[in-house]
């Protein structure tokens, strides 16, 4: 089969139908003329983010007045949500688009009613709890079955379907097979469960919704606004549009860049995908490859720090940690599958002999390079700097430190604007225009450098001062919003134009544009958190969570990798019709503690962060995967290659990143857990980079020249040993060694900062068999060995030469990893001082890349008769 619409003028979507690809996945595909209902359509999200703005802010407090309690934000969190989703989205695919049904307003009315009802009757509902009257259950049974109807519009058949399972299997219990048989539940005890109390519904999944997620789309929604999205493009393309494939490059830059303040893979597959799908198509890459690889960068957008979607916060909150701590720990996987992803595009450039676009100004590669690097460089020292000022002003100014922080950076804003106002504003260029050139790098860097303030204030507020993530994006969008009204009238004002008030005008329509695109972005994320609370709801009522667990260990004889294999095939079956989100709900409610588990048979202590990543990594692949991944349908759309195949290569490209869950599963310091020394924490970035790109070689079948088999197998071998040096080295030298179990306090002291304590303990569980599990305790900051395992969540006692847990608290990483009151201290494992440093198997693992290097340098020229010669530099 051939790629289709190989003209220029074939070669993109037309605005109209990109608009209608995004509406339909994230915004809702009714646009109504009447200018009644396009007024509510405006209104409605408008008052959505400013609620959402009063109930992060501190004001509510400080005025006392306006205070809400989780539960009553959650409650009209999702009558929002549940309200435009019935005006905004279309029943059916023949339903009217031009116009709202008077029953869609009522269904709408109906549904945000009952959302309400747990606002408005709160205090009543508390005084009563399990007592639900008949209005009540008519409210509970309305609610559900309206939220079902609200997800299968906003999200696919696909959730409403697995919900209505789990309530299946919650009503009918007794009638199922033994394994599988509990004692079911009645209508009152499921309307309780399910939406009167903070169980089900509206559990912890909306609560971060609420919290969290909706300020850092609402912020994202207001940078691309401000034009931070154009001017990251632009920047792209002037730094690597000239290299080999250079729209390919500048296409993953370009969407990284993106991916920092979107949470939306069909968003950012869009917002870069319309300029630089067409330049890829233009240098030579196929349809089909040009679509996949702007679908890989813009998915891997998800895991890109500080954003990452809405899974990364429900990921701080199920494993119990700081939305900083998931940052840090998710940063080197980002960075290592963006750098690989690269290496993947210029393979492909190689293949096709493809050349970059004609610059303005023409510079020698060496000098390209050097220009590269001190914008990356300038960059760095630019956000140093500020870092610096700022950490300088608190100690200057004490208490005033926030008014100098104010003034700092307003001033800092206004030279920038300065700046930029010396340059012409960037304009959206025609990426089928046959004369377009790449622009210059020194023209375009200034014009946007101001839009680093608004993420740096965000970025600092949630990792230098510790904020909450609410409280931090909060102060992130009201810099936006000084920036969103005033950069437009200022730049006028510097530019010595007259019209002012038209720019502040158009600057407040910016603004208030920005947060009813950011609400309307939200709709998808608040209805998939709440119908995600069901299967979390029947997980507590009916104890399923125990049978899963039973079953895949029964599946997989205990083996890790083949329970992290059935995982990742949960996650993508699941993913071909739940987004992100709802299937990262799922999964971690019913698998994550069964990894955990199964790694403690096998005496392998998990992270419980890393189990979750590793869940939300082949979430993510809910986008990708054929037939219904949405970021490839888009990019198709703009391609107008086949969207099956366009996901199929996608998903190739993208094995790269599937395999980095496997990696940090067993070699925590890619999560920076572990880390016992910066020289350390560098060699294995760089040994891990190096088994990435040659990763990446075996996916492409390409190294110095075309690999054969029996090279390929060579190099993954290598590859296994970059990766997991130390289940290499596991293999021929234990890494640990048994203490006993009273000196636990002693080894609990002496674990380095942050450091974790590796333990085995015994016990029953609820059906009488005996186990054993082996965790790994978070011991933090250093201090006397019994506060430290206090501070974990755990306290002992001995007594009889035994050992045992008198107290795991509530919620404590202790609990979470599976330690329960009674269980018996088996042995403490340390590490083995005669064992070898592990990574003495990087050294066999080079050798045989080299090996492999050499031969295939020496046959480059005579065994690639479809490759071009390949040099060391990028032609």
């Amino acid at each position: 089969m051939t790629d289709r619409a190989t003209s220029p003028a074939a070669s993109a979507a037309t605005p109209d139908e990109l608009a209608k690809i995004v509406a339909e996945a994230d915004t809702g595909g009714r646009a109504p003329r009447s200018r009644p209902a396009q007024l509510v359509l405006f209104v409605v999200p408008l008052l959505w983010a400013l609620f959402q703005l009063w109930y992060a802010s501190p004001l509510p407090y400080q005025l006392r007045i306006g205070v809400f309690n989780a539960t009553e934000a959650r409650a009209i969190h999702l009558a929002f949500a549940l309200f435009l989703v019935f005006a905004a989205y279309p029943a059916t695919k023949n339903a009217p688009r031009d116009y709202v049904p008077w029953y869609e307003w009522f269904l709408g009315l109906l549904a945000a009613g009952c959302a309400a009802y747990i606002f408005v009757f709160q205090a009543e509902l508390a005084r009563r709890p399990g007592l639900a009257t008949a209005m009540d259950l008519g409210v509970a049974i309305v609610g559900m079955l309206l939220l079902l109807e609200a997800a299968r519009r906003a999200l696919g058949p696909a959730l409403p379907i697995v919900g209505i399972l789990f309530l299946c299997y919650a009503f009918f219990g007794p009638y199922l097979p033994d394994l599988f048989a509990h004692r079911g539940a009645s209508i009152p005890r499921a309307a309780t469960q399910y939406w009167l109390t903070s169980e089900g519904v509206f559990g912890v999944a909306l609560g971060v919704s609420t919290a969290f997620v909706f300020l850092f789309v609402l912020f994202g929604s207001l940078l691309e606004k401000a034009g931070a999205g154009n001017y990251f493009i632009k920047v792209a393309f002037a730094l690597l549009g000239h290299f080999r494939g250079g729209p390919a490059k500048a296409a993953v830059l370009g969407s990284a860049a993106t991916g920092l303040i979107s949470g939306s893979s069909v968003a950012n597959v869009v917002t870069t995908g319309t300029f630089t799908i067409p330049l890829m198509k233009r240098v030579g890459y196929p349809a089909v490859k040009a679509g996949a690889i702007e679908v890989s960068a813009s998915v891997n957008g998800q895991i890109l720090p500080p954003v990452m979607g809405a899974a990364a916060f429900l990921i701080a909150e199920y494993v119990g940690i700081p939305y900083s701590e998931v940052v840090r720990h998710a940063i080197i996987p980002a960075v290592l599958t963006y750098i690989s992803l690269f290496y993947v595009v210029d393979i492909e450039a190689r293949k096709h002999h493809l050349v970059g676009l004609p610059r303005q100004r023409h510079r020698s590669n060496l000098m390209s390079m050097a220009l590269f690097g001190m914008t990356a460089a300038a960059f760095v020292i630019f956000c140093w700097l500020v870092g610096f000022a700022l950490g300088w002003t608190r100690e200057l100014f004490g208490q005033y430190a926030t008014w100098g922080v104010v003034i700092g950076t307003t001033v800092l804003y206004l030279v920038l604007l300065a700046i930029r106002s010396r340059f012409p504003d960037l304009a959206e260029d025609d990426p089928n225009d046959p004369d377009l050139t790449l622009p210059d790098t020194v023209k375009v860097a200034p014009t946007g450098i101001h839009y680093i303030l608004p993420v740096f204030i965000l970025v600092w507020c949630l990792m230098v001062e510790q904020m909450s993530p609410g409280l931090a994006a909060f102060y992130g969008i009201c810099a936006l919003i000084i920036l969103v009204v005033t950069q437009k009238p200022l730049l006028a004002m510097f530019r010595g134009t007259a019209n002012l008030f038209g720019e502040f005008k158009s600057g407040v329509s910016d603004l208030l544009e920005g947060m009813v695109a950011g609400s309307r972005n939200m709709v998808g994320i608040a209805i998939a958190t709440a119908a995600a609370g069901i299967i979390v709801g029947t997980v507590s009522l009916t104890g399923i969570g125990l049978v899963m667990t039973e079953i895949v260990i029964s599946v997989s004889g205990g083996n890790l990798l083949i329970m992290l294999l059935m995982t990742a095939l949960i996650c993508m079956i699941l993913g071909l019709g739940m987004p992100t989100t709802a299937n990262y709900v799922v999964v971690a409610t019913l698998i994550a503690p069964v990894i955990v588990d199964v790694a403690a048979l096998n005496g392998l202590a998990v992270a419980l962060v890393a189990v979750h990543l590793y869940v939300f990594y082949f979430g993510l692949m809910a986008d990708v995967t054929p037939p219904v991944g949405l970021a490839s349908f888009a990019a198709s759309a703009i391609s107008r290659a086949d969207p099956v195949r366009t996901g199929v290569q996608a998903f190739r490209y993208e094995m790269r990143t599937a395999i980095l869950p496997l990696i940090f599963i067993y070699n925590h310091q890619l999560l920076m857990i572990g880390v016992t020394s910066w020289w350390g924490l560098g060699l294995t970035i760089i040994m891990s980079l190096i088994g990435m790109l040659v990763f990446v070689s075996v996916t492409q079948q390409i190294f110095i020249s075309r690999s054969r088999i029996w090279e390929s197998a060579v190099l993954l071998v290598a590859c296994v040993m970059l990766f997991v040096p130390g289940q290499v080295m596991e293999r021929l030298v234990p890494g640990t060694i048994d203490s006993p179990a009273d000196e636990i306090v002693l080894r609990a002291e002496e674990v380095p900062a942050n450091g974790f304590l590796t333990v085995e303990f015994a016990g029953f569980d609820i059906s009488g068999n005996d186990y054993t599990r082996v965790v790994r305790l978070p011991m933090g900051e250093p201090a006397d060995g019994a506060t430290r395992l206090s501070n974990a969540g755990v306290q002992i006692t001995e007594f009889g030469g035994t050992v045992q847990v008198v107290n795991v608290r509530f919620r404590s990483q202790a609990e979470r990893l599976g330690v329960a009151i009674g269980d018996d201290v088996e042995r403490v494992l340390v590490d083995n001082p005669d064992r070898a440093p592990e990574e003495l198997v990087f050294i066999p693992a080079l050798l045989l890349i080299f090996g492999v290097a050499f031969l295939q340098w020496r046959r480059r020229e005579w065994d690639q008769p479809g490759l071009p010669k390949i040099r060391p530099a990028m032609a």
